[in-house]
């Protein structure tokens, strides 16, 4: 019911925006809560940035402090990730997920809906 986009090769040290759209008459409500989760290969999938729906209150993961910057667009029903400042340790297959109940960060199970994911690859 979500699918991202705009992953893709790019520079370490450079930029990528990823997006999150809900499909098949999915809709972003506002007790949703919207988290990007990445997984490289042989590592845990991690929650890199989370928002509220309603408010847009914000979660960073300690890693991507003052790198990435996560928001939504209301009109377009559209959580964006902009990252920055990538580095190797960036790359992975980001997912979007969405917590309908809005009341956990952390516990993916919560997280009911989930897109394919989009890969980022760093070029040194």
């Amino acid at each position: 019911q979500m699918v991202e986009s705009g992953g893709g090769l790019v520079q370490a040290g450079g930029s990528l925006s990823l997006f999150c759209r809900p499909t098949g008459g999915f809709v972003f409500l506002a007790n949703y809560l919207i988290g990007w989760f990445r997984q490289a290969p042989g590592k845990e999938r991690e929650l890199v940035a989370a928002i509220t729906w309603r408010n847009a209150k914000k979660y960073y993961a300690d890693s991507v402090k003052g790198r990435f910057k996560i928001s939504r667009d209301a009109a377009e029903n559209t959580v964006i990730l902009q990252m920055s400042t990538l580095n190797a340790d960036d790359a992975a297959t980001y997912y979007c997920a969405c917590n309908p109940t809005g009341d956990s960060w952390f516990d993916r199970s919560k997280y009911d809906y989930w897109g394919q994911g989009t890969q980022v690859t760093l070029s040194s």
